[in-house]
């Protein structure tokens, strides 16, 4: 956290706390803050699911009606004390979060957008049409909420609880995000074709988000109707969950202090327009969601990261510039278990007859080669030659027509990407694919994915710190093999190419891979970084590690590769040894050229 949130932070809790024990502070005001709790409860939970994960949902208040509707007919049916209807809300909202998730997440872009407002709309429906939830006069006689004689049917005790839940809340986020399972959640932005390489299960991820934003309205739902003390289909429909989403839009969706900022103006301005505009207007209607329609257009169109940024780039001009931070040395973390390598010269990989057709297309024509422990290999060729789409095949990025690739005598020929990570084999990409607005420390330990275990419960609750060194201390050991650790906590996105690249290199390395597949690793490097580039490559063959590589630069593929396979038009067209190679005719008509 940068000293700019921090101070932020510190100044909200502070104002929060201290506001309302002001002389004369309306109690209507008090009650004004709780209703901005409950909003920022849900929220949060979009800042989760839409900003991280970069899933859009419209249906967060039928969430909140799950939390509610459970605790109000527990409680006014079946006698339930509130304290013992809340873990029941949270488990509801979060098991119908996983169904919904289940089988709506499969769904991508606006078709995603779409089947929420459709599951939102239905539930609205269902609660005022079933007597189960008594039509749309709704549930009333809801008991107050009690705790060791405190009453928290009084507006003042009733606000410090939901502060309470809404800190609570930031910190399980916090934690969450900052963690194995949040970098996949994290990871989705960057792309399922990234993560699924290294280990993410990208539909799990998707599924926690959605869970996790799903409990956190439900959370929202239970204080709701213990506040209301009734509840009816009104509070659940569309519009609400428009709003909410209006809200972390407007603070600010990638941020969680953007929820809070978000939940505060919405929710002020609601309640201030909702007088003022009909005595200006002098006519009784929801004339706010006109403006909030407005409000909604131009931050998309002048502020699409929301408010949020805009507040700490102002405080971040008050404080003073923080020094430079020194490159900290390698971690002294305990290691975490390698994985065991081949023998040297041992067959790592043998690809047969591979074959990948588009259409009439043919990209990959019947290729075939072995790679064995320690050595480097090139597959060079010209532009369109099938390179790329040879790697996809050998990673599982995309499906061969037909051929066979086997992997440390296993056939892996058609399984996942996923799959074939987990046995060893990572990859960089002839596009840099990293997560946007994430660290170069976080992009690199994503690549370690595998190598942890911890899972988000764990997380949220702080329980995975150990793992966390482990896993941080080979990003930072990675980074300074590549020699950017003094890189590690700027945003991926400010590099260079070249850079971006190397960042590549170190996530592929943090799996530890028997084999390691590097698409255009030089491109973008000066000189002297692809001198270095070269010695760590060579450190890795000379380790044990198997590399095969793609690359224009000739002078760094002869000097450095032990063999090369040469492709044209999809197909194989020699290999050998890189003076073989630069002798050979068709190789040298195909693709080298001769000197003028």
């Amino acid at each position: 956290m940068s000293a700019a949130h921090r101070a932020v932070a510190l100044l909200l809790l502070a104002l929060a706390i201290l506001a309302p024990l002001l002389p004369g502070f309306p109690p209507f005001w008090v009650t004004l803050l709780s209703y901005i709790g409950l909003s920022a409860l849900v929220a949060l939970g979009l800042v989760v699911l839409v900003g991280v994960a970069g899933l859009t949902s419209f249906g967060q208040a039928m969430f909140v009606g799950f939390g509610a509707y459970t605790t109000a007919i527990l409680t006014t049916r079946y006698g339930f004390s509130p304290w013992a209807t809340l873990p029941v809300a949270l488990v509801v909202s979060g098991l119908l979060a996983w169904g919904i998730g289940a089988i709506t997440l499969r769904l991508k872009g606006h078709y995603l957008a779409i089947a929420t407002i459709a599951w939102n709309v239905s539930f609205f429906y269902l609660a005022g049409n079933l007597d189960f939830f008594q039509r749309n006069d709704g549930i009333s006689g809801i008991p107050a909420i009690t705790l060791f004689g405190i009453d928290f049917a009084r507006s003042m005790n009733f606000y410090w609880l939901v502060l309470a839940c809404v800190v609570l809340a930031i910190l399980l986020t916090r934690n969450l995000l900052d963690s194995r399972a949040g970098r996949a959640v994290r990871a989705l932005r960057g792309g399922a074709l990234a993560a699924e390489s290294f280990g993410v299960n990208t539909f799990n991820a998707r599924v926690l988000a959605f869970v996790y934003a799903g409990v956190l309205a439900g959370l929202s739902g239970w204080l709701y109707a213990h506040l209301q003390r009734a509840v009816n289909p009104s509070p659940f429909g569309i519009n609400m969950s428009i709003d909410y989403l209006l809200m972390a839009v407007a603070g600010g969706v990638h941020n969680i202090g953007g929820a809070l900022l978000g939940a505060a103006i919405v929710t002020l301005l609601r309640d201030q327009l909702q007088t003022l505009l009909p005595w200006l207007l002098n006519a009784q209607g929801n004339f706010e969601t006109i403006v909030f329609g407005g409000l909604l257009i131009l931050i998309l169109q002048f502020s699409p990261q929301g408010l949020w940024p805009h507040l700490m780039k102002l405080v971040s001009r008050l404080l003073p510039r923080p020094a430079e931070a020194p490159v900290p040395p390698i971690s002294e973390a305990p290691p975490l278990p390698l994985r065991a390598q081949p023998a040297r010269g041992a067959e790592v990989l043998r690809a047969s007859e591979l074959r990948k057709q588009f259409g009439g297309l043919v990209a990959v024509d019947n290729v075939g080669f072995t790679l064995n422990a320690g050595e480097v290999v090139g597959l060079i060729g010209p532009n369109g030659a099938g390179k790329s789409t040879t790697f996809n095949l050998l990673t599982g990025v995309l499906a061969a027509t037909k051929g066979n690739v086997a992997f440390l005598g296993e056939e892996i020929c058609g399984s996942t990407a996923r799959h074939i990570a987990t046995r060893g084999v990572a990859r960089t990409f002839q596009h840099v694919k990293l997560v946007r607005g994430m660290s170069v420390l976080d992009n690199v330990a994503l690549g370690a994915h595998l190598r942890g275990a911890a899972g988000p419960l764990s997380a949220a609750l702080h329980l995975d710190r150990a793992e966390e060194a482990r896993i941080f201390a080979l990003a930072w050991q990675q980074l300074h093999r590549v020699g950017l650790a003094q890189c590690a906590h700027l945003v991926a996105d400010d590099l260079s190419l070249g850079q971006q690249r190397l960042v590549e290199i170190a996530r592929a390395l943090c799996l530890d891979p028997v084999l390691l597949l590097l698409d255009e690793p030089a491109a973008g490097l000066r000189h002297l970084e692809k001198a270095a580039l070269a010695r760590l490559l060579d450190r890795l063959r000379q380790d044990g590690m198997t590399i095969l590589l793609v690359e224009h630069d000739m002078d760094f593929v002869m000097n450095l590769t032990d063999r090369l396979v040469v492709m044209n038009f999809g197909a194989e067209l020699a290999q050998g040894r890189p003076k073989d190679i630069q002798g050979n005719p068709a190789v040298i008509d195909a693709y080298l050229g001769t000197a003028a």
